[in-house]
Parts: C-alpha cells; structure tokens; sequence
C-alpha cells in the first residue's frame, strides 16, 4: 500500500485508507461474491429455466441467457448501494473517517474521489467475478465478457455519485433501509431483470424504461447475447453517463457543505 499512500494525488490516499480496511473484509465479500451468483443462477437460471424453456425462449434466448445480465447489473448496483449508503453515511457522522480526513490537506472533493474510486473497485470484483460465473455457466460468450464487465462498471459509475451525494446529507439511519426498501429493491424486481418489460401494461413499461437499472439490464443485455444496435446503446450509454456526470457534480457540492461544517 505505500505506493498508494506516497502517490501525489490526494484522492489516492483516501482509496489507500478504504483499500487499508478493506484487508480485514476482503474474505467475506469475495465469498458473497460467488455465492450469490452460483445461489441465483443454479436456482433460478437452472431450475426455474427448465420450465421457462419448455415454453420457448425469451427473444430467441434461452432462460439462463436472459437472466445473467440482469442479474449481473442488478448487483451491481445493489453492491455500489451497499458500499455508498451506509458507508458514506457513517463516515460522514461525528467521529467519522471522513471528519478526520477533512482535518488534514485533504479537499472535501479528495475525500469523494478517493472513496468513489473504492466503490468501482469493489464493482469490479463484483462484475469480473458474475461475469466469469456466468462464462462458466455458457450464459455469456467469453468474448463478449469483457464489454459486459465494462457496461457493468459503467452501471456503477451511474449509481455511486448519486447514492454518495444523498448519502452525505442524511441525518437518520433509517432512510437508509427506506431508500433500500422503496428504491433500489423495486428497481430490482420490476426493471427487466427476471422478466421481459413487455410484458408490462404500457403506462408501467414506460415508468421502468426511465430508470438506470433498466438502461444498465438492457446494455448488459445486449451485450452479452450480441444484439446490441447502435441507437439503443448509444442512448443507455448517454443516460448513464449523464446520471454518474450529475451526480458527481452534486456529491462534490453536498460534500463540500457537509465537511466543512
């Protein structure tokens, strides 16, 4: 770790600090990591796949071809909540990490940076380590692996600004699990992970079509079965690149006015 902690940039030193902790963590995510993965897809991929493919496949996709993506983006951002939320929110608190960081030469902005810079490591993980379970499963072509790890990072990109930029403001615990309950858990089930949004009445299809899980599940999606098309990537790539893009402009105000208080 001195490299890091010796490198120039600020926002490198506060990932090393995240890096630091997450040695004594590192075992139990890992296996989280897998089990979950191998738990949904054996579950759900194989077992309840047999029954959908008696009845014909999704888009000329079988069941297992279908749900790995969704799967895989929905992780994602259930990962960069986990690692956003409550984190960000702890540290952000009265004897927090991030009050002590605030103390040295580090700039609010540094102390976001570092810590985002954490969140895609950890989304990374997530996404090198789903997506190798699915390669493995023949649900994602090996060639096509690495755009949908990168179409996963990018799902990242979109919910940790956001989520770290609310985070920093929340003054009670349990908004946490409210956000997590009402939020991210019906963006879960509804946004195409487990079923065709087609399926869908038309007024509800057109609500989900305007979340990120959505645009994240479709380009992963695409990605993974080869039936991406030019204009449909380009407006999922747009609006989550727009989403981490704002976002990140208010983490860096919300963070700026929350540290130096």
């Amino acid at each position: 770790m001195p490299s890091i902690a010796s490198a120039p940039s600020p926002a490198l030193r506060e990932l090393a600090y995240w890096l630091f902790r997450y040695r004594r963590t590192w075992r139990g995510t890992v296996v989280i990591s897998i089990a979950n993965p191998l738990l949904f897809l054996t579950a759900i991929g194989l077992g309840l796949g047999r029954l959908v493919d008696d009845g014909g496949h999704l888009h000329g996709l079988t069941y297992l071809q279908f749900i790995v993506p969704g799967l895989l983006a929905a992780a994602v951002m259930q990962t960069t909540y986990v690692e956003a939320a409550g984190p960000v929110f702890t540290s952000a608190r009265a004897g927090g990490n991030y009050r002590a960081a605030a103390a040295t030469p580090l700039r609010p902005a540094d102390i976001l940076h570092g810590h985002l810079l954490f969140m895609l490591v950890r989304v990374a993980l997530t996404a090198v380590v789903f997506t190798a379970v699915g390669v493995g499963f023949g649900a994602v072509d090996p060639v096509r692996a690495p755009l949908v790890v990168l179409a996963a990072l990018l799902i990242g990109c979109a919910f940790a600004p956001p989520v770290a930029a609310w985070a920093v403001t929340v003054t009670r615990p349990q908004l946490l699990t409210t956000m997590l309950r009402f939020v991210i858990m019906p963006m879960f089930m509804f946004s195409g992970t487990f079923f065709a949004v087609e399926q869908m009445p038309v007024w509800l299809r057109r609500v989900v079509e305007c979340t990120p899980l959505w645009h994240g599940v479709e380009l992963c999606r695409t990605l993974s079965t080869g039936t991406a098309r030019p204009v449909p990537t380009v407006v999922h790539l747009l609006y989550l690149g727009a989403l981490a893009a704002a976002g990140l402009v208010l983490a860096r105000r919300n963070y700026r006015r929350a540290l130096h208080r």
